[in-house]
């Protein structure tokens, strides 16, 4: 990324001189200003970074570390000593950093066995469900990608959710096809995958790699430790699935089953999984595929 003139109508990309540095405050460091030699604004390499025009850049790291940690918004705003809109701001602009750096990382490498499966949250109250499709490398462990959508709600439940808000639109065949679309840049078109026997799986998955080869498992009962994602049995076949499901649930405050910490937004909850995944592929799961 090069440095370009802040005056509009100048347009230069090319013609500066240095003119001298500043300290800036926000993380005591010296920034180079330079001259344009065409119209003689001047600008600096502070441009050239996403947290450009952030007063508080230096707590970012510690925000994305602390909401991968089972942290509330509340209480990394308190420990950090900043406003708690700060981290909600702080949330969106890491999350949008977070899924360049993962669609990056599945342009990087090529996964030849997936485990996939779902995992059941709730959207502001448990009448309003979300499902979060997940896929995983088996070898590594990487998590390839993470997909929200709404689903109408189930079990002795439903008829309770039609009578407060209606119809609720199902919204999970759309996102497993954004799961497997992502897919295609990381994954082999014969690799194995490998999930329980929901029957939505095999169609969607037979549409994007059709070369593919496809185990199903019958589904177990879980266990209390993982959060019900641990399954009660003594090998599970979708283990690194599952572990992985039960890790989200114990890392992400807004995932434990029983929590004071609701998503309130779908949108924020996809921006906390982008946070998640990169924080476990690079520093969970740190060893390179």
């Amino acid at each position: 990324m090069k440095i370009s003139c802040p005056e509009i109508s100048c347009q230069n990309e090319s013609q500066f001189q240095k003119d001298g540095h500043y300290f800036r405050k926000s993380d005591s460091k010296f920034i180079q200003r330079y001259r344009c030699k065409i119209c003689g604004k001047r600008t600096s390499t502070a441009q050239l970074s996403p947290c450009y025009g952030q007063n508080k850049r230096s707590v970012n790291h510690m925000v994305a570390k602390l909401l991968c940690s089972k942290m509330s918004q509340r209480r990394i705003a308190l420990i950090l000593g900043i406003d708690k809109k700060t981290v909600h701001r702080k949330l969106i602009f890491l999350g949008r950093q977070a899924k360049i750096d993962n669609n990056r990382f599945r342009k990087q490498y090529k996964f030849d066995h997936i485990q996939f499966d779902d995992l059941i949250t709730k959207e502001k109250s448990k009448l309003k469900p979300l499902s979060i499709s997940c896929a995983v490398d088996v070898r590594t462990r990487k998590i390839l990608s993470m997909k929200v959508s709404r689903i109408a709600s189930f079990g002795p439940l439903a008829v309770k959710a039609r009578m407060k808000y209606g119809h609720r639109k199902n919204e999970l065949q759309q996102g497993l096809k954004d799961l497997f679309n992502d897919l295609r840049d990381c994954t082999f078109g014969d690799a194995l995958f490998e999930s329980d026997e929901h029957s939505l799986y095999p169609e969607i998955l037979k549409k994007y790699f059709p070369n593919s080869e496809h185990y199903t498992y019958k589904s177990i009962k879980g266990c209390i430790a993982g959060q019900g994602e641990l399954k009660k049995t003594r090998r599970d076949s979708l283990f690194i699935i599952n572990h992985t499901l039960g890790m989200l649930r114990d890392n992400i405050n807004r995932l434990v089953r029983r929590s004071w910490c609701v998503t309130q937004s779908v949108e924020m909850l996809e921006h906390h999984l982008e946070i998640y995944m990169k924080f476990h592929n690079e520093v969970l799961t740190s060893a390179s595929p």
